[in-house]
């Protein structure tokens, strides 16, 4: 082949389908709904460009490395665009149609956009993706085509779950739970905070690898702190060895295809002192009140000031550490948030059917102050018609978690 005659971007169906992580009626009909967005705003074709856009709507998981990535629609077809580096994989692993750009001369991926977005005036983007110079990029190659903001929309999409989802999230839960039945299994005095969190995560992979064959294996991890490193909610593992009185935060997070749940709990190494265990009962109050307040009906913002008033009469707000909970879904440490479904102050988002939120509420007491360390409790709940449904097991309190 000439050098100067190598494709700017081609199409390659190496290989069958994979299984996808959901029905094709359930792609089918999310697409739809994207569509009737699409027709409501005036625009006839959409880019999406972040990971849980694309995986929401097509089923394919990218790894970008520095490189875009990114999904056309339009009111007859739905198409990924991904990096030769991939080969056929993103078709294998996506519902509807694929297109792979070359790397051979700058700005392909633009121009193989360009090609599915063809001559449309109005096009739907992401703006809290979208980059400035991406931005500018997408205008010098498509001239004067408008760019609506479609991300608000999507995630509203996202926030109500279908059976299928929530047939994935209660999955989820089940294998959380089982990562941390090996981390209570493993913990001991002298073991470092990395041996626990791997047989953690060992356990939930392999449980992934035989209840769900067809799944990526990939993304799930473990966060398991100890003593002075329990103080913030996403604190990474360390080598640090465990020692009698510990405070410890056990926490599993299985990503089946995308899909994060979560356990989160407080646990101790031997008997915790008097104001450790105050606080530690003082939290799981806190996240009994809040799994009573979630159900059909309630503002996000109401169940955090009922929760923010419950802490201020123990005089413990001032240790309120973060939100008391959030949406559950296509997200992960490194993309995706539904954030119009957290219960914060400033969220005022009524919970309907359908739904799926968490109960974590944390106190981070500082060190010099009696008692500690974070405190911290993590159930899933599924909003129904009348309640909620809690489908994590894992059991909370002193009397279950003091090793």
């Amino acid at each position: 082949m000439d050098i100067n005659s190598r494709p700017e971007m081609f199409t390659c169906h190496n290989g069958d389908k994979a299984p996808l992580p959901f029905s094709n009626a359930e792609y089918e009909r999310r697409v739809a709904g994207l569509r009737k967005i699409m027709a409501a705003k005036d625009v006839p074709a959409v880019l999406l460009t972040s990971m849980h856009n694309i995986a929401y709507y097509t089923g394919f998981l990218y790894c970008s490395f520095g490189r875009p990535y990114a999904c056309v629609v339009t009111q007859d077809a739905i198409t990924t665009v991904s990096a030769n580096i991939d080969a056929g994989q993103p078709w294998r692993r996506c519902f509807g149609e694929n297109v792979i750009y070359t790397d051979w001369k700058r700005n392909n991926y633009w121009r193989a956009v360009a090609s599915l977005v063809g001559s449309a005036g109005r096009i739907g983007v992401e703006n809290d993706h979208m980059t400035l110079t991406s931005r500018a990029t997408l205008k010098e190659f498509l001239g004067n085509t408008e760019l609506v903001d479609i991300a608000g929309d999507t995630m509203a999409a996202r926030m109500h779950k279908s059976a299928e989802e929530i047939v994935l999230i209660r999955e989820g839960a089940r294998v959380a739970d089982i990562g941390g039945d090996a981390i209570r299994a493993a913990i001991r005095e002298g073991a470092r905070e990395i041996d626990i969190a791997m047989a953690g995560r060992n356990a939930m992979e392999l449980e992934i690898a035989r209840s769900h064959p067809n799944s990526e294996i990939r993304d799930n991890w473990v966060w398991f702190q100890s003593g002075l490193n329990t103080d913030g909610a996403h604190n990474p593992v360390t080598t640090r060895a465990l020692e009698q009185g510990d405070i410890l935060s056990l926490n599993t997070f299985p990503m089946i295809s995308g899909y994060y749940t979560a356990l989160e709990r407080t646990l101790f190494l031997g008997e915790p002192d008097a104001e450790s265990l105050r606080l530690w009962k003082a939290n799981v109050a806190t996240h009994e009140l809040g799994l009573s307040l979630i159900r059909p009906g309630v503002t996000c913002s109401a169940i955090c000031d009922e929760l923010n008033r419950f802490l201020a009469d123990e005089n413990l707000l001032q240790y309120r550490s973060f939100g008391y909970g959030h949406s559950f879904g296509v997200l992960s440490h490194y993309y995706g948030r539904e954030a119009g479904l957290e219960l914060r102050e400033d969220i005022d988002t009524v919970l309907e059917p359908g739904m799926v939120v968490s109960m974590e509420p944390m106190l981070w007491v500082p060190e010099g102050t009696a008692g500690a360390g974070g405190y911290r409790e993590h159930d899933i709940l599924i909003v129904g018609d009348d309640g909620a449904e809690n489908i994590t097991g894992f059991a909370y309190g002193p009397e279950a978690n003091i090793i």
